[in-house]
C-alpha cells in the first residue's frame, strides 16, 4: 500500500525569485508567478500545504497586454457609499498604480480561502528595477518570451 507525503514544515525552504516583467504578456506572466506562489513547480507540491516561494517582481510598469485590452479592460472599486462605484481602465492603471495590475491577475488565480490570502502576502511589486530584497539573494528567473 502506497502512503501518501506529507511535508514536514522542517523539511519545507521558501526561497526568494525574482521575475523581471518587462515586455511580458500579463496573463502569461500571473499564471507563471501563481504556480511559483502555490509551489507546483516543486516535486514536493501538496494541496492544502504552503510549499512556494516568495516572489518579487520588478519592472511591472513595463508589462504588455494583448488586443485591445489598454482600452477596454476596466478595474472597478466602490465606497460603499450609495452611487460610489468608481472604474478605471488598464491604460491608466498602469501609469497610475501598475503593481495592483499584476496583483489583481495573481489573486484572480489564487484560490479564495486563508491559504490564497497567506499567498499573495508573499508577492512583493514595484513599478522599477529596485528592490529592497537585496539580503534575502533572490534567484532571478527568466519566464518564456513570445
Amino acid at each position: 500500500m502506497y502512503k501518501t507525503y506529507f511535508p514536514k514544515s522542517k523539511e519545507l525552504s521558501h526561497d526568494w525569485v525574482l521575475v523581471d516583467a518587462e515586455d511580458q504578456t500579463l496573463g502569461r506572466l500571473a499564471s507563471e508567478i501563481t504556480r511559483i506562489l502555490l509551489g507546483k513547480n516543486k516535486p514536493t507540491y501538496t494541496p492544502g500545504v504552503d510549499t512556494g516561494d516568495y516572489v518579487i517582481i520588478i519592472n511591472c510598469e513595463k508589462l504588455t497586454v494583448t488586443g485591445n485590452k489598454l482600452e477596454e479592460k476596466m478595474y472597478y472599486r466602490h465606497s460603499l457609499y450609495p452611487g460610489g462605484l468608481k472604474e478605471i481602465n488598464l491604460r491608466d492603471q498602469l501609469t497610475k498604480h501598475p503593481d495592483r495590475v499584476i496583483r489583481s491577475a495573481v489573486w484572480g488565480m489564487l484560490p479564495k480561502n486563508k491559504m490564497g490570502r497567506k499567498l499573495v502576502r508573499k508577492l512583493k511589486i514595484y513599478a522599477g528595477p529596485d528592490h529592497p530584497h537585496g539580503a534575502q539573494k533572490p534567484k532571478q528567473i527568466i519566464l518564456n518570451k513570445e
